[in-house]
């Protein structure tokens, strides 16, 4: 994780994972380096893979076309070969971009759980890590010791060893001079960036609490078991069905909600908390699954400084929003997802440009100038920190407890299997409640839902 500037009223508390220990990286341990190298101005046609087709991915593959003049996409993976092909039928139906389309990627279209070494493999510049985020620690790892630039949807893993395990890579890296782009796509906003950037030069003066709202519909529901297709092993019913089992998306709050964590962290320049504690639970029933469909957490800083965040994904009419509020000593900062505003004594107010620029294309646009320009760019650290604090505070809410960030560092907490069989037989693993241990271990404990 990045050094992160103190904020007024708030002493930094930074006790890092990367501090924390993961293994040490030799500098330049790999032979062979980038095709687009470190420090190096290059113009050459970068040529991108994706690996992961589904909605996400689509979107991540648009934006990186649209980036930058000589870019190819050149190669496409996902479990389900008949998803890439979708997504390739897609983008060719786009004017805009169907020439930046290899006129032999159909032969560079893949499929099976292996997909991601066969895009990988394939001869490209940049790849697009969007599949379920249980395989992001895996495919990153895989990526960086192949030399290739990274765009990395967030987040980062859905366990603490998964974290642990980006980072050990995020050195590797680092020391290669490989660009690591990250999906908090908020920081890249035209409205965002003026806003936190007037809290952090104390427009509002020192920050004394934050409270953050993702109010939303359900997505990407667990269907009914008996649509099973006879003979789907139990892990390719769970991969299919992602969203709904925390092994793999990490629970509402890690993969859809730590958009707002991520700008409680951002708030406070990714200091990091004290620790966590909240409530959580399931009101809407779902045919299978562990997740939750609510989740209130707070965020401890020092001088009694809290952030709170609810998370909630409920059928409509319920009430939806999404922002923040960010009061602070001078006046308040107001955060939405397509609005900014302070109010008190340094009142200012975003307006929206005549042409505005989409946050998800400017990050790849930023992404490729820095790859051509050798200037490298280095997300990895704090998509870590914003993940763990995701994680920090799922874990809260499952357990029942205050829990401190050195507590969950120091858990290791793994849920991914170490080797993912799609035939191979996965019990779900009951929903968290907590006081009722049957349904949870410490948090260290090794499990696999």
């Amino acid at each position: 994780m990045s050094e992160a500037k103190d904020i007024p009223g708030i002493e930094s508390t930074r006790r890092t994972f990367v501090k924390a220990g993961a293994a040490t990286v030799a500098t330049g341990a790999a032979a062979g380096f980038p095709s687009v190298t470190f420090g190096k101005k290059n113009d050459k046609k970068l040529k991108v893979g994706v690996v992961g087709c589904g909605g996400r991915g689509g979107g991540a593959m648009m934006n990186s076309m649209n980036s930058d003049d000589n870019i190819e996409l050149w190669a496409m993976g996902d479990l389900y070969i008949e998803e890439a092909e979708k997504k390739l039928a897609m983008v060719r139906k786009y004017a805009s971009v169907r020439d930046k389309v290899a006129p032999d990627i159909d032969g560079r279209v893949f499929g099976g759980l292996d997909c991601f070494e066969k895009v990988m493999d394939s001869g490209i510049d940049i790849v697009l890590l969007t599949t379920p985020p249980a395989f992001r620690p895996q495919h990153f790892k895989a990526a960086i010791e192949r030399d290739l630039h990274a765009f990395v949807e967030k987040p980062c893993a859905t366990d603490v060893a998964g974290v642990f395990d980006f980072l050990d890579t995020a050195k590797l890296a680092k020391d290669k001079g490989l660009s690591v782009l990250c999906g908090f796509c908020y920081r890249y906003s035209e409205h965002g960036r003026p806003l936190f950037q007037r809290i952090h030069d104390g427009a509002i003066g020192d920050v004394v609490s934050i409270h953050s709202t993702y109010y939303a519909s359900p997505v990407k529901a667990m269907p009914d078991p008996s649509s099973r297709p006879d003979g789907m092993g139990d892990t390719e019913w769970q991969v299919r069905n992602w969203y709904n089992f925390t092994w793999l998306a990490g629970d509402g709050i890690v993969e859809q909600g730590c958009h707002n964590v991520d700008r409680i962290a951002w708030a406070f320049n990714d200091a990091t908390p004290v620790g966590a504690y909240g409530s959580g639970g399931r009101q809407r029933p779902n045919n299978e699954g562990n997740i939750y469909d609510h989740f209130g957490i707070t965020y401890e800083y020092p001088n009694d400084v809290k952030a709170h965040v609810e998370w909630r994904q409920f059928l409509t009419p319920s009430y939806q929003f999404t922002g923040d509020t960010i009061v602070g000593t001078k006046g308040v900062a107001k955060f939405g997802t397509s609005s900014a505003e302070v109010t008190g004594e340094n009142p200012w107010r975003w307006r929206k440009p005549r042409t505005p620029k989409n946050m998800y294309d400017i990050e790849h646009e930023e992404f490729v100038a820095a790859i051509r320009s050798g200037e490298r760019k280095d997300d990895a650290e704090w998509v870590a920190h914003s993940t763990t604090m995701a994680i920090l505070g799922r874990e809260a809410c499952y357990t029942g407890k205050r829990l401190t960030w050195d507590q969950l560092e120091e858990s290791r907490q793994k849920l991914v299997p170490d080797n993912v069989d799609l035939a191979a037989d996965l019990p779900i693993r009951p929903m968290r409640i907590p006081g009722v241990m049957e349904t949870q271990g410490p948090l260290g404990q090794k499990s696999t839902a």
